[in-house]
């Protein structure tokens, strides 16, 4: 299965779970165990910045061969720029910030608000919506086919409706704590 990205970048995503689940401390765990060779080939991450119009920094070079070789996930900024100080690349968390911007505008990722200024990241793929489990900081996928949108207002003259996301928030509830 051949996933279309943007900008013709395919990528063939791994099987996964019908809802993938990511804390920020799974996810450390999960890069931690990866090699500093995470089975991207050399020139692959070069490719992938290059096909999306952007410069191949040493730091990019890192963060598009942990994003792009481990199965999908959620991915915090800082989580992200403590896996690639791990790896020792050099950088700042500002330009990791400033470098999934730019991820983001050229299709590459997807930033998943939260709160305020709080957002997590994820591969572009096929729109999805999102769980946030308040209690433990982190996000489910919501398969496409489980939401159904319909009867949405008309946007205001002279804008149109980019996207629709749901961000369902949820805590576990005392009852459930109980059961065995």
């Amino acid at each position: 299965m051949q996933l279309q990205i943007s900008r013709n970048i395919n990528l063939t995503p791994p099987d996964s779970p019908r809802i993938f689940v990511a804390t920020h401390s799974q996810y450390m765990r999960s890069i931690m165990t990866l090699s500093h060779d995470s089975g991207l080939a050399p020139d692959e991450a070069r490719r992938i910045l290059s096909e999306a119009g952007l410069r191949a920094t040493r730091q990019r070079l890192a963060m598009i061969d942990i994003l792009f070789g481990q199965p999908p996930a959620h991915v915090s900024a800082e989580g992200l720029y403590d896996e690639v100080r791990r790896r020792g690349a050099p950088g700042s968390l500002s330009r990791v910030y400033g470098s999934l911007k730019h991820f983001c505008a050229s299709g590459l990722m997807r930033r998943v608000p939260i709160y305020g200024n709080t957002a997590w990241y994820e591969l572009q793929g096929e729109d999805h919506h999102h769980f946030y489990v308040e209690d433990e900081d982190r996000l489910l996928d919501i398969p496409p086919d489980l939401i159904r949108l319909g009867d949405l207002p008309p946007p205001p003259p002279g804008y149109t409706i980019s996207g629709v996301d749901v961000l369902c928030r949820i805590r576990r509830d005392d009852a459930s704590e109980h059961r065995s």
